[in-house]
């Protein structure tokens, strides 16, 4: 009975050990299946969001080509472009289209360096959501300042072209200044301050039929025209930019974190 008593305890024992064997086998399992999940889990969701960021750097770089178009529009379109021919060019104008082709360089540059995000290098995408937060603060800004200041820009741009009427019809006036006028006037497709036809400056006027050659529509009116269907179209372009920085912030940060998260779970 002593032997039978110790054979059972030595039985139980054994059992008992390899249970536990099993159940450390089983549960290891468990958890190498489980991390293994995981990892393909947040492998997967890195390489969904580095194609995001590949989309929206691709629409970023567009939309970049969009403003730097934009201003190289304004700048040489036929019914801006005299106004920069001028010897006193107005300022806000002169500054905001030079501003426009700068920052349209500038994003064009960033989205083609945030496609190097997909390199999952979290310090180039800090950068780039860095630079993406300061030209969004800079858009934010000039839009809000050029819509406050429409006003302003137009009358700037009617005083710059008053100026320069006023010293064509002086005394012995620059030829240069009747060939600057002469490409305003055609280019917005008026004459004068009052859209009245003079004789002596019939030759800077737009040429049409014989009562447009009389009287047509003044400078003043088809400045305030021009911009107020051009600001429109910036502004656009602009709101849509915009939406479109908001949402390569959120990216970056995503894959920020996801590259992270890979890197701690691995």
């Amino acid at each position: 009975m002593a032997a039978l008593s110790g054979g059972e305890m030595c039985i139980k024992y054994l059992m008992f050990a390899f249970n536990l064997v099993f159940w450390i086998v089983k549960n290891h399992s468990r958890a190498v299946n489980c991390v293994d999940w995981i990892s393909m889990a947040v492998v997967g969701g890195i390489k969904c969001v580095k194609y995001l960021m590949f989309v929206f750097n691709s629409f970023f770089w567009l939309a970049g080509t969009a403003v730097f178009t934009i201003g190289l529009w304004l700048r040489l379109d036929p019914q801006t472009k005299g106004l920069f021919e001028e010897t006193d060019s107005p300022n806000v104008f002169y500054t905001g289209v030079y501003i426009l082709i700068a920052a349209g360089a500038l994003m064009m540059v960033v989205g083609f360096l945030g496609c190097g995000a997909i390199q999952e290098s979290p310090c180039m995408l800090g950068m780039f959501f860095f630079f993406l937060l300061i030209i969004f603060a800079i858009e934010v800004a000039a839009g809000i300042w050029v819509f406050s200041n429409q006003s302003k820009v137009v009358n700037d741009i009617t005083t710059s072209y008053m100026q320069t009427y006023n010293k064509f019809k002086m005394p012995n006036s620059d030829k240069r200044l009747r060939d600057t006028l002469r490409m305003i006037q055609t280019g917005l497709n008026c004459c004068g301050p009052t859209g009245t036809v003079e004789e002596a400056d019939k030759d800077t006027c737009p040429q049409g039929e014989l009562l447009e050659e009389l009287i047509t529509k003044s400078c003043p009116d088809a400045i305030d025209e021009v911009f107020d269907s051009k600001l429109h179209i910036i502004g656009g372009a602009g709101i849509t930019i915009g939406v479109v920085m908001v949402f390569g912030m959120i990216f970056s940060m995503l894959l920020c974190c996801a590259i992270r998260k890979s890197r701690e779970v691995v």
